[in-house]
Parts: structure tokens; C-alpha cells; sequence
């Protein structure tokens, strides 16, 4: 910056002032420091480590209980079938069961070795499952597996016929020897079981979806042929997805 100054002859004379500017750059630190400080790091905090609570301490010492009715045309398959029901329920389940004669229900109630308190109601639809129609060794993957679900709906729910068109509608749903069927299980993964006007599905969430579509455009008058298309097409889409 320039400026006009007066010397003592009265002459002006230019001077010149500079300023001074500082550097605003961070002085770098030691290769030393740096290492140290990197390296000192201090380590996480431990996360807090609760053991499992056992079923009997979940409850608060109470036991819990169902009841699960069996109709009389089961009875049979029942009775042949005990010991592979029995046997799951107790061994890995560690619950207790019994069938009651006098009120035709299969009891089942847990213990002081139950470890999980779901199993309890996995026990309950095995045997819900079996008493409906499926085989035991269908029924028993609802023990074995958890995204397994149980479905249950009536004919006439999607459409109220009556007469020769309710027999054809499940006749449909059938086919010819339990063909059609038999192609719904196997395209969408499932298990079906017709008894009368019900339709029970076994099987995940989305199969037990697909295999419900396609059966309710059956009773709605679909030809089978059209059904199996949409039907493939769809499950071919999911598995695609997943």
C-alpha cells in the first residue's frame, strides 16, 4: 500500500508499506504423532450378554394347555399313526400328550424341559394338521420348518352354489382321477386335502396364495387348461424372484 509523506524540505516522497500476511496452513505433525495417535485407538464397548430364558420362567412356573378336536372318521388313522405323532411331540418338542377317550380330544401341555415356548402351538397345528386329512409326514413339517402355514376355506365362500353346480365345482377342483390336484400341489409346492365343501392348503405364504388363486377360478367355471397356465406362469415368476 502506497502513501504520500512530507520530509523536512517539504518534499513528498512515496513510500511503500507491505503487510505481513500469515499463513493459515495447519503445521503438519510428526510422522511420529501421527502413527501414535491412529494406533490409539480405544476399543468398543462389550455388548451385554443375556442368557436364554427358559419356557417354564417364561411363563412364571404355569403350565399351558390344548386341546385339539378329533373327528370321528379319524379316529382310525389316529390310533394307527400314535406312535409317529407321539414321538416329535415328546422328543423334540419336551412336551406332554395324551388323548383323552372321554371327550375325543388330544391334550397336549408343557413341562418343566420345554425350552421354547412356540412349540407349543407348532405341536398344536401338527396334530390340527393331521386330524384335517394330511399324511403325518406332511403334518410333521410344521413341526421342522417355521414359515410353513395352515389354510382352511369352504366353497361356497367364493361362490354360493348349491346342488349338481357345488359337485361340479369340486369336481373341477379334483379332475379326473385327482389330476388336477395332484398338478396344483406339484406346480405350487403345496398340500391340499378336499373334504366335502372344504379346502384346507398346506404349505408357505406365498404358494399357499397361488394354489388358493387357482383353485378359486376353478370354482368360479375357469377351464382347467387356462388355470394351469396362469397358474405356472405365476409360480414360475415367484420362484424368479426368490
Amino acid at each position: 500500500m502506497a502513501t504520500q509523506t512530507e520530509d523536512s524540505g517539504g518534499q513528498n516522497v512515496g513510500e511503500t508499506e507491505f503487510k505481513v500476511v500469515r499463513s493459515r496452513k495447519r503445521k503438519l505433525k510428526p510422522e511420529a504423532e501421527i502413527t501414535e495417535s491412529a494406533m490409539d485407538t480405544s476399543a468398543p464397548p462389550k455388548k451385554p450378554h443375556f442368557p436364554p430364558i427358559s419356557g417354564d420362567k417364561l411363563t412364571g412356573g404355569k403350565s399351558e394347555f390344548r386341546k385339539i378336536p378329533v373327528p370321528s372318521h379319524r379316529y382310525t388313522p389316529l390310533k394307527e399313526n400314535w406312535m409317529k405323532i407321539f414321538t416329535p411331540i415328546v422328543e423334540k418338542l419336551n412336551l406332554q400328550v395324551r388323548f383323552n377317550l372321554k371327550t375325543r380330544n388330544v391334550e397336549i401341555k408343557t413341562c418343566k424341559d420345554t425350552k421354547d415356548i412356540g412349540s407349543l402351538q407348532k405341536a398344536a397345528d401338527f396334530v390340527r394338521a393331521f386330524t384335517l386329512g394330511f399324511d403325518v409326514d406332511d403334518s410333521l413339517a410344521l413341526v421342522r420348518l417355521d414359515d410353513l402355514f395352515l389354510e382352511s376355506f369352504d366353497v361356497t365362500d367364493v361362490k354360493p352354489l348349491k346342488g349338481d353346480h357345488l359337485s361340479r365345482a369340486i369336481g373341477r377342483i379334483a379332475g379326473k382321477n385327482g389330476k388336477t390336484k395332484f398338478t396344483i400341489e406339484n406346480v405350487t409346492k403345496t398340500r391340499i386335502v378336499l373334504a366335502d365343501t372344504k379346502i384346507h392348503i398346506l404349505g408357505s405364504f406365498s404358494n399357499i396364495k397361488i394354489a388358493r388363486t387357482a383353485i378359486c377360478n376353478l370354482i368360479l367355471g375357469s377351464p382347467p387348461s387356462k388355470v394351469y397356465g396362469n397358474m405356472r406362469s405365476v409360480a414360475s415368476r415367484a420362484s424368479e424372484r426368490f
